[in-house]
């Protein structure tokens, strides 16, 4: 890459180069959004921040300057990071945080990936506002499986709160609750004309008629699953999480928070306006707890050129917020481009088989919070994996433990099955007091250099069933099979795909159902794996994978940057 790329934020700055680098200081700024006027946390002075745009095999040096009140870290979600897990970005997992007024430099290649990732904010609940898409063209004179579009358009997904972000998360702690719902979504940061003083605050995209535009679609939200629609036309889905997908042509985009869609979209209607629209999934609002859901839409307009300003916008039928069949549908069935670039073909040995359970559930009211908002009162929500809610060390992150073998800080002792066995799925057990309460803890998996691993997500309906979105640092997974109820090892896995699975790095484990996945452990360092709500996220619903070095200098982790930030 030979020019220089440069991202500018007013919280903090990021600069991309090949070979270049340096350096300018910006500040925070006030944007205005539902009647209100705000100070936010974001890059280069807008919302959703700068696109980086790379293509396949570049290295990127990136000066992260953190001028914010909040300590900070950025996540390149869906890099590998081959070899480079210094700069994968989560807070206390590889690195601590990026101090206010201190910088970090992130170093790292693209390889073996194109398609559409997003780069975000990994600590508290700033990646509402702290983030951008990431643009991944192949080689130059390498093209795309698929005709070459007209125009490439990024679409960024995201929500807005009439609240200081961290403020959101902190009394959700603080109260022992789930966080407050956001007022609206946007689309490319603007809410649309649905909502109050939003008249003029409309994405709006210009198409030709008979052009077909790649739309790069990705869900920023923090806490919402989304469908994504254009009224009267459809779209073929071309890849997912920067994999390549066999052709699927759809009216509905489903999209869960960390997941990247890319849509072929023909301007084939008669010259008019046409609305997108963005709407709440949301899986959990029949349970017995009642999860609360922003329930509105947010909606962009796609105008032809030619099309007369009088004319009102076509509007698409939007799915109902609880359309489950709808969700599933289009979450299993696309497949993966076999023979395409990058494809590898789906390990057929596995090394070690893990069945984990993800669900909420209730923790002992800690001092000073007064848990008075969930059931049963003197409580406070809570989530686990395998009955391990995760905690997040304080004093040294989990990647610097593991590379200078400091004790204390983590075991490996995480548990490869569930250490009570029940009746996932019965909602029965919603409030079942032995199930509800699960121990904290910094327990994860270690595993060999290159040994497969294959893991069935289960759901459970402890606190009530809900679509948990869960996301792999550092490894594209192959997605083997997704169901309803209780896994069935007899029977479900003689549905898995071993031909052409789709591959992600955040899968959705279906509402009262199960996800099984499949990657190869080929990349030493330590690897989060976190439910993609950040709501879930900080109360437990998570793990991480050390994966051993190899054999080799070119399979051994590489010592820390000397930048790397301290806690």
């Amino acid at each position: 890459m030979g020019r220089p790329v440069f991202l500018f934020a007013s919280s903090l700055l990021l600069m991309v180069a090949a070979t270049t680098v340096s350096a300018a200081t910006v500040k925070n700024f006030s944007v205005t959004r539902l009647c209100n006027r705000q100070v936010i946390t974001a890059v280069n002075d807008s919302l959703p921040g700068p696109s980086l745009r790379v293509r396949e095999g570049d290295k990127l040096i990136i000066h992260v300057f953190n001028m914010s009140p909040y300590n900070m870290t950025i996540h390149w979600h869906g890099v590998f990071q081959l070899l480079s897990a210094w700069a994968d970005g989560p807070e206390m997992i590889t690195q601590c945080a990026i101090r206010p007024g201190n910088k970090f430099t992130y170093k790292f290649r693209i390889i073996n990936q194109e398609g559409t990732l997003f780069w975000h904010a990994h600590s508290s609940f700033l990646r509402a506002t702290v983030h951008g898409a990431i643009i991944i063209r192949p080689r130059v004179r390498h093209s795309y499986p698929f005709p070459t579009p007209y125009r490439e358009v990024p679409i960024v997904l995201g929500e807005w709160w009439n609240a200081n972000v961290v403020d959101v998360e902190t009394q959700a702690l603080a109260l022992g609750v789930g966080p407050n719902i956001s007022n609206a979504y946007t689309i490319n940061g603007w809410p649309g004309d649905l909502y109050p003083c939003s008249q003029n605050q409309m994405y709006k995209h210009r198409v030709k008629q008979g052009k077909t535009y790649l739309l790069r679609i990705i869900n920023a939200a923090v806490n919402s699953h989304l469908f994504y629609k254009i009224a009267n036309h459809n779209m073929t889905v071309v890849a997912v999480d920067a994999r390549y997908t066999n052709p699927y042509v759809t009216d509905v985009v489903v999209i869960s928070p960390g997941q990247t869609v890319d849509v072929l979209l023909t301007a084939n209607q008669p010259v008019g306006s046409y609305y997108m629209t963005a709407n709440n999934y949301a899986s959990a609002s029949g349970t017995a707890v009642g999860v609360p859901f922003d329930p509105t839409t947010s909606r962009g307009v796609i105008i032809y050129q030619g099309a007369s300003s009088s004319t009102t916008p076509l509007m698409p039928v939007v799915p109902a917020f609880n359309d489950t069949p709808t969700a599933h549908k289009f979450f299993t069935e696309l497949t993966s481009l076999v023979g395409g670039p990058h494809w590898v073909p789906v390990p057929l040995n596995v090394d070690h088989k893990m069945f984990v359970t993800v669900g909420m559930g209730l923790d002992v009211c800690p001092p000073n919070v007064s848990c008075l908002g969930r059931p049963p009162v003197g409580a406070a929500l809570s989530a686990s994996m395998n009955n391990v809610s995760f905690v997040s060390p304080t004093s040294l992150s989990l990647l610097q433990a593991f590379f200078f073998n400091v004790g204390g800080v983590y075991t490996t002792d995480f548990p490869a099955n569930p250490p009570v066995q029940f009746d996932y799925t019965n909602p029965s057990i919603n409030f079942d007091p032995p199930l509800l309460f699960a121990p904290k803890g910094t327990r994860i998996t270690k595993v060999k250099f290159n040994s497969t691993v294959e893991m069935v997500m289960q759901n459970t309906a402890i606190i009530g069933v809900e679509n948990h979105p869960m996301h792999l640092h550092g490894f594209d997974f192959y997605v083997l099979a997704q169901g309803f109820g209780n896994f069935n090892p007899a029977t479900d896995t003689l549905n898995y795909n071993l031909v052409n699975p789709q591959m992600r790095n955040t899968v959705s484990v279906p509402v009262g159902g199960w996800a099984v996945i499949r990657f190869v452990a080929n990349n030493p360092g330590v690897w989060f794996m976190h439910c993609h709500f950040d709501g879930h996220m900080s109360i437990g619903l998570s793990t991480a994978f050390i994966v051993e070095n190899g054999p080799t200098p070119d399979t051994t982790l590489p010592p820390p940057p000397t930048d790397l930030p301290q806690c």
